[in-house]
């Protein structure tokens, strides 16, 4: 597509625009989508990906990469990213974690996404080096949470929609800090699984709950 944004030129100082955007929508490559997702890392919980479109003409201030905003200003912007842009979010959970691996349950929810979108990408702009097999042109770019508004966006909603489930599920299962950690390996969550053992929202394959369980290799 004769542009090559893969790798940030500087990446001490990374801000998001939507220059790249502008730049395929000149070149008729738009409607562009920015993909981001969540929850990886955790070893409970689902994995998010959402994917964002949003309207050249009324984009909201202040998007930027969802780990350098305040929860208030994540919430803030939650809500206006869904007023005043195409939203898609998938969400995949443990089961197909487990069953698919971690990297494929992201590219699923990535597709899921896309499909729950209003209208069709032309572009996918995608946070990472993976691409997740859209029907569209995909571009993945390095940082890109840092480069792009509409990753950023994107970056947005599934972070705030997946600590909105772990949230949730601290409420029923409140021995593990959910509502603190989502799902990741930190002292309180290692302290409630000693406690309480691995429940159904555990990520099982992942090494440390196979070492609780017994059933490596780890």
């Amino acid at each position: 597509m004769g542009n090559d944004w893969s790798m940030p030129k500087n990446d001490t100082k990374l801000t998001p625009t939507f220059q790249i955007e502008t730049d395929l929508i000149a070149q008729d490559h738009g409607p562009v989508c920015g993909i981001d997702e969540a929850g990886r890392g955790p070893w409970a919980g689902p994995v998010v990906a959402a994917a964002v479109i949003l309207d050249p003409e009324n984009i909201p201030p202040g998007i930027n990469d969802s780990k350098k905003l305040s929860h208030k200003m994540r919430e803030k912007l939650f809500d206006t990213v869904h007023q005043t842009a195409r939203v898609g979010v998938g969400i995949v959970g443990v089961d197909e974690i487990d069953t698919l691996n971690i990297l494929q349950a992201t590219f699923k929810a990535m597709r899921t996404a896309v499909g729950f979108l209003e209208i069709s990408p032309n572009t996918a702009l995608i946070d990472g080096t993976g691409k997740p097999g859209l029907d569209c042109h995909m571009q993945t770019l390095i940082k890109g949470d840092q480069r792009s508004l509409s990753i950023a966006a994107a970056s947005i909603i599934a972070k705030v929609t997946r600590d909105r489930i772990m949230e949730e599920l601290a409420m029923e299962f409140p021995h593990y800090a959910w509502e603190r950690n989502k799902g990741y390996g930190t002292a309180a969550h290692r302290a409630g699984l000693a406690s309480h053992g691995v429940n159904e929202h555990h990520r099982k394959s992942y090494k440390p709950i196979q070492k609780l369980l017994g059933t490596g290799p780890y």
